[in-house]
């Protein structure tokens, strides 16, 4: 007899912690993984929540456990591997069941498996989860991408696990096939931009001002009591005053400058071209995280170029500490404005509809960016929905106008002194490229038109769209 309300195929890392979600939100729950040894072990390891737990040694096991229709929780490696798992499942399942794709998939090919799917009589479900290790366990951010009704069929059991806020389960259905992976991918980019700002403003106070890591923490910690208040800087503080339990030392002093990287950030990068949409804050980390894995390259430049030698100077060190917490803000909205805008981008592209001030609600908890000032972002968008962007919206105005010069002089420190602050200056990039009316793109278009008769438009709105740059002009400059 069928009993369980949910299964869930991979227990990896992140399998078992969900697994262990749901079972301790009272949900009863049929697992599978393809080694029954580590079945049996996750069902050991379950202890008092072993009641909830069906744990099956085969496919036709498992799928008989699951009361119809059957929503599947598929947490394995992404890419080749989900479909072979969706293909091993297919014979098993009836009408109405529902596969999940929970891992970390590329929404497009969340919206091919959705449309492979449609006349086969069964669903799929591509949802993102935030919040790594603990918050698979303890309560992640969930995005669904699918249908209205498969999204029913879940909702219970999703939100009994997802964070809460205020008491408000960060869990919501944003729309049918890649909408829910979308925007875990845009969630990522974001997370990739606010690391990397993270990291250049803890390289001006370590290789700057010549602090050591206990005393950067503690500047992290004090950010953390006020407006950058949020899970990163949080983790921040705490990284920093961790010590090495082999040399006593901070384990920040001991460990490589090479990031690793698993494709969301690229994948954020790829999808805003695509769009035309500039995101150059996440595009700025995932270049950076890619030049720190050229570990010897740097290393044998640092030999044949040197370091700039200009000291970083500053007249008032709290002042200028105090600029860094306002420069770290400003850059922060510029990230988290661009990767909306992408994402309003997409709702029209895809026609999902996203709704953005939701997006921002189930982002408050469970997931990495959590931050306080999420709450201003739901705010934001709910006062004025239709917002070109987040910058220009009342509260964001006037905070990037209040913070714009602490950016600035950052900024320029940092440069001046050969410290090396690509996300930041992306930032201040965006800030002064949007808010000029007045650009300097009439030269491209001349120069376009030039060589190549592109053609251009005029700002007195004549009919005449090709420069006086003929055979002659071009000859003389041959």
């Amino acid at each position: 007899m069928a009993e369980a309300e949910i299964g869930l195929i991979g227990l990896g890392v992140m399998g078992s912690n969900l697994a262990l979600n749901i079972a301790e939100k009272g949900n009863t729950i049929a697992v599978f993984n393809r080694t029954p040894q580590r079945t049996q072990e996750f069902f050991h390891e379950a202890g008092d929540l072993q009641d909830r737990v069906i744990a099956c040694e085969t496919i036709e096991q498992f799928v008989a456990a699951i009361k119809p229709p059957r929503p599947i929780i598929i947490m394995i490696k992404a890419g080749e591997a989900v479909d072979q798992q969706m293909e091993l499942l297919k014979p098993y399942l009836q009408a109405h069941d529902i596969m999940i794709d929970a891992g970390n998939a590329n929404f497009r090919d969340t919206m091919r498996r959705f449309d492979a799917l449609k006349d086969s009589g069964l669903t799929f479900i591509g949802m993102g989860v935030s919040g790594g290790e603990e918050g698979a366990r303890k309560g992640p951010s969930i995005m669904v991408g699918g249908t209205e009704d498969s999204w029913k069929r879940v909702e219970k059991v999703l939100t009994s696990i997802a964070a809460t806020y205020n008491g408000d389960p960060c869990v919501a259905w944003l729309g049918e096939n890649g909408a829910g992976h979308f925007v875990k991918t845009i969630h990522n980019g974001i997370e990739y931009a606010d690391m990397q700002m993270i990291a250049e403003i803890y390289g001006i106070l370590r290789d700057g001002l010549k602090m050591d890591a206990k005393e950067i923490g503690e500047v992290f910690g004090r950010w953390n009591k006020g407006r950058l208040n949020s899970f990163l800087i949080e983790i921040t503080e705490t990284v920093l005053n961790a010590n090495d339990p082999l040399t006593g030392g901070p384990i920040v002093d001991v460990i490589l400058d090479r990031a690793g990287q698993k494709g969301t950030g690229k994948w954020s990068v790829i999808e805003a071209q695509n769009m035309g949409i500039p995101a150059t804050g996440i595009e700025a980390a995932v270049a950076a995280r890619s030049l720190s894995s050229m570990k010897e390259e740097r290393v044998a430049a640092e030999g044949i170029l040197g370091l700039p030698g200009a000291p970083l100077e500053v007249a008032d060190r709290e002042a200028f500490i105090a600029d860094l917490e306002s420069a770290l803000l400003a850059a922060k909205i510029g990230a988290y404005a661009q990767g909306f805008a992408v994402m309003a981008a997409a709702s029209k592209e895809f026609g999902w509809n996203l709704p953005m001030p939701t997006i921002a609600k189930i982002w408050r908890a469970g997931c990495i960016i959590r931050s306080q000032f999420l709450d201003a972002i739901t705010k934001a968008f709910t006062d004025k929905p239709d917002a070109a962007n987040l910058i220009v919206t009342p509260a964001f105005a006037e905070l990037v106008k209040e913070t714009d010069g602490a950016l600035r002089r950052v900024v320029s420190a940092a440069v001046t002194s050969g410290l090396p602050v690509p996300a930041l200056a992306s930032a201040l990039g965006y800030f002064d490229s949007y808010r000029r009316g007045r650009g300097t793109a009439n030269m491209i278009q001349a120069q376009r038109d030039f060589f190549g008769a592109h053609g251009y438009d005029r700002v007195d709105g004549l009919d005449s769209h090709h420069g006086p740059w003929g055979s002659g002009l071009v000859s003389e400059r041959s």
